[in-house]
């Protein structure tokens, strides 16, 4: 059951605008936020938004950071991208229903749990990832590449000193092969969650037509 409903464009900003997209629809390369902030102990190595566009808008991998998360994946650098250009077609208030919910709130928690804002870390992860999501089902389309190019502020993937593992909760469990990377890999995350919001997505019941009711027999009158 729902317990709360947002309206029908309510974003949660919790680090400045969205990135922006080119008129193409292609993953604009002119944007400064860092969507992956690989934090492994001591190390951090930054992956931005230009890189990523690179990878989604010709498959070409010009960031260390960017390759080290392929190679850990789970699958093959072009599985991964063919994965994060995918569209899914969604309903902006069905996801609203959804992602505004306790049972919404919940899985965004979840799948937050090694992958969250750099400096508000799991205190404003719900509001960062919903706020990207949101934002990219304005027109009805989603894709990882897009939800990933809206985000709200810088992210890290965390793998530090046993407090966070660096392990994702990828959504579809049934599809990845159990002890690799594809259950686990913050880009094999990314390839499932549209369709994940999706399927969980809260539509309005379609009104049925009521059935035709039969008149009511009435006693026929005379003229007299």
């Amino acid at each position: 059951m729902v317990s709360a409903q947002a309206p029908a464009l309510a974003f949660d900003f919790v680090g400045g605008p969205p990135p922006q997209m080119n008129t193409s629809g292609m993953v604009s390369d002119k944007v400064g936020d860092l969507p992956v902030r690989w934090n492994t102990g001591g190390a951090v190595w930054s992956t931005n938004q230009s890189a990523m566009a690179t990878f989604f808008n010709s498959g070409s991998i010009t960031d260390r950071g960017l390759d080290g998360g392929l190679y850990r994946s789970g699958w093959t650098s072009e599985e991964v991208r063919q994965g994060m250009i995918k569209t899914y077609s969604v309903d902006l208030m069905g996801v609203s229903r959804f992602l505004y919910s306790d049972e919404g709130v919940k899985f965004l928690k979840n799948q937050t749990t090694s992958y969250f804002p750099y400096w508000g870390m799991t205190s404003t992860s719900v509001q960062a990832l919903r706020s990207a999501i949101m934002a990219d089902a304005a027109d009805g389309q989603i894709s990882s590449a897009t939800i990933m190019a809206k985000l709200p502020t810088n992210m890290r993937l965390a793998d530090t000193c046993g407090t966070y593992t660096g392990a994702q909760n990828v959504c579809d469990q049934g599809t990845c092969k159990p002890g690799t990377g594809q259950c686990t890999s913050l880009f094999s995350w990314y390839v499932f969650l549209p369709a994940c919001i999706q399927a969980n997505q809260v539509l309005e019941p379609v009104a049925q037509a009521r059935p035709a009711q039969p008149m009511p027999q009435q006693p026929v009158r005379g003229l007299w």
